[in-house]
This record gives structure tokens, sequence and C-alpha cells, in this order.
């Protein structure tokens, strides 16, 4: 890794690279992207935060939401009896189907392909995994600010999306500092949304191939702005992290016009500038709502965060099993 991170602005290192790409930043056969960033001063800094023993799971149920988003299986559990006790198994499991963390072989750039231009199958969970996932975390609780300043975030409501003056001013009404290589968890109140609605406005809600949801703005200036606090990775409560569908902001020709645009495809949809160009960890459907709360009453808003993914070969996605401890 380079003593000095570069700017978005001053991206790509690597000659030939898509504009606004990493790739090259940590070797041409990286594979971790921004994880490179969670040194062992990085963990030593999420341990120091960890004074009161306090430890929020930052996982949903399992069977969250019900019925699955996106049109994603849900699974069915079986419980088999054995003589000294029993097994079980999931059947029709997807790993994207409740809390995740979308890998890197989730989204292929409409143009430039997948990240720092290496295969799919190249790809996988299991680089994660086998590395581990551990640091400082700090919660950005955008949606308790924007409701104290009278525009709360609605869950399905994307033209209204949270912008990087959102996030900002967020981060200075906490009076938090991001630190190079933290895990940014950003809480949108998407979750406290979705556990107030009944199961038959869930099931009206998922019966839509992709719902309207609150989320970040895509687009460059979002990009810039989180690659500029140079986190390991990024992780909201909502269902894509950005809002829902993607696009929802412009018109079908102007989205099918950005899409193929090797300048611009990552306008519309800001997965392509996140995990393909950038090598930056998206995490959704994370369960922040208890860790907020103790954020809140104490003013604090770092944690020591650790995350063990499946150690799937190739895996495209993993429930995160996510701790956060204060």
């Amino acid at each position: 890794m380079t003593d000095r991170l570069p700017s978005y602005d001053e991206l790509p290192v690597r000659a030939g690279a898509p504009s606004g790409s990493a790739w090259g930043l940590w070797g041409d056969d990286d594979t971790l992207g921004c994880l490179n960033l969670l040194t062992p001063e990085r963990v030593r800094a999420g341990l120091a935060c960890a004074t009161r023993g306090l430890v929020f799971n930052l996982n949903l149920e399992l069977e969250l939401p019900s019925p699955p988003l996106f049109g994603r299986s849900a699974f069915r559990h079986v419980v088999h009896d054995a003589s000294t006790g029993h097994d079980d198994e999931l059947h029709g499991f997807n790993p994207q189907s409740s809390t995740q963390w979308d890998g890197f072989r989730h989204v292929r750039h409409s143009v430039h392909g997948f990240y720092n231009a290496i295969a799919d199958t190249d790809h996988g969970v299991h680089h994660w995994a086998r590395r581990g996932i551990a640091g400082r975390a700090v919660l950005v609780d955008v949606g308790r600010w924007r409701a104290a300043q009278g525009r709360p975030i609605v869950g399905d409501v994307a033209e209204d999306p949270i912008g990087v003056r959102d996030l900002a001013s967020t981060l200075v009404a906490q009076d938090t500092r991001v630190e190079v290589g933290d895990i940014l968890l950003i809480r949108t109140g998407w979750t406290t949304w979705y556990r107030a609605l009944s199961d038959e406005q869930r099931t009206a809600f998922a019966s839509i191939r992709v719902p309207r949801c609150a989320g970040l703005a895509p687009g460059t200036a979002m990009a810039r702005f989180l690659w500029d606090l140079h986190p390991a990775a990024v992780a909201a409560d909502n269902p894509g992290l950005e809002l829902m569908p993607p696009g929802a902001l412009q018109a079908p020709e102007e989205v099918a016009r950005l899409r193929n645009d090797p300048d611009e495809a990552q306008e519309w949809f800001l997965h392509f500038s996140l995990l393909a160009l950038l090598g930056l960890p998206i995490g959704e459907l994370f369960d922040l709502d208890a860790l907020a709360e103790d954020c809140a009453a104490t003013g604090g808003y770092a944690s020591f965060f650790t995350s063990a993914p499946l150690n799937l070969s190739a895996g495209v996605a993993s429930p995160p099993n996510a701790l956060a401890i204060r």
C-alpha cells in the first residue's frame, strides 16, 4: 500500500485504469480492496473503543425481511431427529436475503467489468473471510439527524435521497471524526420503518421486483465523499445502501444512455463506483437501531467491529456475522 492514499480526484493510479477507480492501488492481483486498510494499528484502534464491554449484534433475524426483497428466495429450515438430538439444514438459502456483505462478484460495471479487472471467478468472499474483518467502526446516524431537522427519511421514498450534505452534517452534529480504515455504519432508520409494517404491508412491498427504498444518492459526488474518508467498508440498515431502484432519479432513456457510457455509467448506480471501481465493500440490511440508541445516549459513536463472512470459495456475498463492541 502507498504511504499516502490518493484523493478521489487523483484516481486512477494505474495507467489505463478507468477514471474514478482504485485499480492497482494495492497491486494488480488484489481482491481485498479497501479492506487492506484494516492494518494491525486499525484493529488496535478498534479494540480501544471497547471500554464498557457491551456487545451489539448487527445482524437481522435471518428470516427478515419476510418475504425477501428483490425476488430472492426464502430459505426452508428443516430439523432432523438424531439419536443424540437434532441436525438442521437450510434449503434454498440466499446469502443476500437478510443482512449481508456484497462481495466484488456481486456487481459487474456495465462498461469496465469487475474490481481491479480481475475475472469474477477469481473474486469471492473467501478472500475476505480468510483475512478477517475487524477494526474501528463509526456510526453515522443520519436518520436521527434528518428527523431532528424536520426531514425524516421515509423507508419507501426514493425521491428524497440522502446526500453528501446530509452525511457531512450528521458527522458534524455528532462531533464524529472518521479515521482512515474505519468501517462506516450508516443508519437511515429503514429497519425501524420496516418493523412497523404489518405482514400484509411487507408482502405488498416485497411483491415489487425492485421496490422503492430510501438510501444514498448515486453519482460521483457521493463516491468522492465516501472515498475521501478512506473507510475500509461502508454498511447501512437499508436494502441497497443507495436508493432503490437504481436510476430512480433519472428518466429511463437517461439511464439507458448512462449505463453504456464508459465515463458516466456509475452516475445512476453507486454500486458501480463502490464495488467495481473503488473496491469498497458494501453492507446492507445491518441492524443498527440498538447500537444507535447507545451512541445517542453516550454521545460516542465509535466501536470495535468484527465480522466473519462465510469462508465460501468464490462466494458472491455473505451474511456478515457482525458485532459492535463498546
